[in-house]
């Protein structure tokens, strides 16, 4: 999924990350409309089809529709359901809900993907907790990717804001490069030992992303192959930003200049 352990990870050219750029300005705009859209009484197919109309209003392609054969093209998990779940008509958003929206385009042969986990309502003060955590998680595995560092750096600082507030990380799933491909070398844990994992380098893309539980980490997947929920039943939230790697530092490819980044 994830290429050959021998494939070496891809610098791009900054006219290269100026196309992943593009992609991941139509990916911002597309959650930024499911965002709004999430409420109490609007189904998981509902959201899925204003993210498919509103990506080919944007001139773009789902990256996630048909891939490995997947149905749909926004993966929606909601409460206990951690990544990769499949929009329903049947499943309709209630108030309190976490609802993890997670979105990848391609335009002109370059990828990007990000993902967010909004409230439906009210959150809960647990729920609301969980969602300011894993925030600000993913701005620390940010803020170490930078050239020189490796990607057990950014593992690890994902891994100690989690724990340190008392909620898990998943280890199942992984963040992963990211550009001509969906997911491109190398692999990104969430969870790791600083100055360990592959070299980071400027001109690499990467897509971090971490998963957060507020119970156990482990997980399991239903019967449909795709959707992934924590075992214990505790809910979960979903983070992610496609990033290149810069001598000047991270530089976040799915958040357009000027808006900051939430949880730093």
């Amino acid at each position: 999924m994830y290429g050959t352990t021998r494939e070496r990870a891809a610098t791009r050219t900054p006219a290269d990350v100026a196309g992943i750029r593009a992609a991941g300005r139509v990916v911002w705009e597309v959650l930024e409309a499911l965002a709004r859209a999430a409420a109490p009484g609007v189904t998981t197919a509902d959201l899925d089809r204003l993210a498919a109309a509103r990506t080919r209003e944007l001139g773009a392609a789902p990256a996630f529709l048909g891939y490995h054969g997947y149905p749909a093209t926004l993966c929606i998990s909601v409460n206990d359901e951690v990544i990769h779940g499949i929009p329903s008509p049947d499943r309709v958003l209630e108030e309190g809900d976490l609802v993890g929206l997670d979105f990848g385009a391609v335009l002109d042969g370059w990828f990007a993907d990000s993902a967010r986990t909004v409230a439906v309502g009210r959150p809960s003060p647990e729920g609301e907790r969980l969602l300011a955590v894993t925030r600000a998680a993913l701005a620390r595995g940010i803020a170490a990717a930078n050239p020189g560092r490796h990607t057990g750096d950014v593992g690890a600082a994902v891994q100690r804001h989690v724990e340190a507030a008392g909620f898990s990380v998943v280890r199942d799933f992984v963040g992963h490069g990211i550009g001509r491909r969906l997911h491109e070398p190398p692999q990104v844990p969430n969870f790791g030992t600083p100055g360990t994992g592959a070299l980071l380098r400027a001109g690499m893309v990467i897509a971090i992303e971490p998963m957060v539980n507020a119970g156990g980490r482990e997980v399991e997947t239903l019967d449909d192959g795709w959707t992934a929920v924590t075992r214990d039943g505790s809910r979960s939230a979903h983070f992610e930003h496609t990033v290149a790697i810069t001598e000047n530092g991270p530089e976040i490819l799915t958040l357009p200049e000027g808006v900051p980044l939430e949880g730093a």
